[in-house]
């Protein structure tokens, strides 16, 4: 049997919301497997969701909440199968499962349309995922269906549905010690990688090689895969927010900027690292590089408890509104250049988002009209840059220049902790790349 994660934490977060659910019914199901071509299938990764809930690995499973006096947790999974598991490895089984990831029962997954009849009756709500995919809503309301047309046998199917994902996008906002521990470890993982990119960078190697020291150090350490796909991005494709064709040559006397991370037990880490490709910034390389550092360092400071979920996004925009004016790409008041958002064409994105099972993980940015305040145990990435795209107004030194630079940030009572630790400021950079 593989190595189980520890199953107290899943147990406690189904308790929870099987608080929230009352007498209703909760269905939340895996990610299905994904064709590829033909008859491979790309490498399985469970649903976020169902993983938060469970830590069950395995496709083809479902997890069913019933509330209650006597609530149950209940998982239904593909059966034991000793002929498959020649062929696709170990398999749990209901019994196995149940046992190893603390479920109250588990039945074969051949069983879920009957079974379901039967736990929907006469409960008053249920919670499920609808509208994300097609074939699963149609299965729900098949069995809705069903136990519509039992009336006469006094039966009744929930009369209330509820969005299962709004109750626990508000659980997953905020991460237990055990997440904290995962995310760590993803976060020094993927700092490993790319201190090996900046020691392995030459001039006149090609994107991708760099994108292959990333992977590499990834496996070694034990990371199950990139978290997203890679952005190795040389010369002024760092000027691309999502570049990922990761196929030309590095301009020997020019930047490389890569955003990648890896993901370790689903949990996610998201950095960025811009840096010289022959190991020493020009003098106009490092004037942009040290304005975008200085908003970083600003709005880190900034990602603290009470705080706006806005409020480093706020302080690293006007240390980069001052940066331009300071390069002469914008004049006047910052004030007045912030209001009617004069950054825009340099920088267009927000300093920020939440992170974990997902990069871009669940949780509300917004509350109504207000944006959400920081707490701790939130994790959230911290990453301004500045995109001078060559253009007819564009000083030749400064064109094509694109610097980000992101950390994954835990909130903490006392303000916040930097997970990330790969080289970050132009002294540690170029000492890592030194190649004497």
């Amino acid at each position: 049997m593989p190595d189980t994660p520890h199953h107290a934490c899943f147990a406690e977060r189904r308790r929870r919301l099987l608080a929230v659910i009352g007498d209703g019914i909760a269905i939340l199901p895996t990610a299905p497997e994904v064709v590829r071509n033909r008859d491979t299938h790309h490498p399985y990764r469970f649903d976020s969701y169902f993983w938060y809930l469970t830590g069950f690995p395995e496709p083809e499973a479902v997890l069913v909440l019933i509330g209650g006096k006597r609530p149950k947790s209940i998982l239904f999974c593909r059966e034991k199968n000793e002929e498959r598991e020649i062929w696709d490895g170990y398999r749990y089984g209901p019994k196995a499962a149940a046992r190893a990831f603390g479920f109250d029962a588990a039945y074969p997954i051949g069983k879920l349309d009957q079974k379901l009849l039967e736990l929907l009756a006469d409960r008053p709500s249920l919670w499920c995922v609808l509208g994300h995919d097609s074939a699963w809503d149609q299965r729900i309301h098949a069995a809705l269906n069903a136990v519509r047309g039992m009336a006469r046998a006094g039966k009744r199917a929930p009369r209330a549905m509820h969005d299962l994902r709004a109750e626990v996008d508000a659980m997953r906002l905020l991460k237990d010690t055990h997440e904290q521990a995962i995310l760590r470890r993803a976060a020094d993982i993927a700092s490993a990688g790319h201190a090996r990119a900046m020691r392995a960078c030459r001039p006149g190697m090609a994107e991708y090689e760099l994108e292959a020291e990333l992977s590499y150090e990834f496996r070694r350490r034990g990371a199950d895969a990139h978290a997203y796909t890679p952005i190795v991005a040389g010369g002024h494709h760092a000027c691309v927010l999502h570049y990922v064709d990761n196929n030309r040559l590095l301009p020997a006397n020019g930047l490389v900027l890569i955003d990648a991370g890896c993901e370790v037990e689903g949990y996610a880490a998201d950095i960025t690292r811009t840096f010289p490709v022959n190991g020493r910034f020009s003098a106009a390389q490092k004037d942009v590089y040290e304005i975008v550092l200085a908003a970083q360092t600003a709005a880190i400071a900034a990602t603290r408890p009470g705080a706006s979920f806005m409020a480093p996004h706020e302080a690293a925009l006007r240390v980069l509104t001052q940066g331009l004016v300071d390069l002469k790409l914008l004049n006047g008041d910052i004030d007045n250049l912030i209001e009617h958002e004069a950054y825009k064409p340099f920088y267009m994105h927000r300093t920020g988002h939440w992170l974990g099972l997902d990069v871009h993980d669940a949780g509300d940015y917004k509350i109504g009209d207000a944006w959400t305040t920081l707490a701790p145990g939130m994790v959230l990435t911290v990453e301004p840059g500045l995109y001078l795209r060559p253009s007819a107004t564009m000083p030749p030194t400064l064109a094509g220049i694109g610097i980000r630079i992101e950390d994954d940030v835990l909130v903490t009572r006392d303000g916040c902790d930097v997970y990330t630790s790969a080289p970050k400021t132009v002294a540690d950079i170029e000492d890592t790349m030194r190649h004497d």
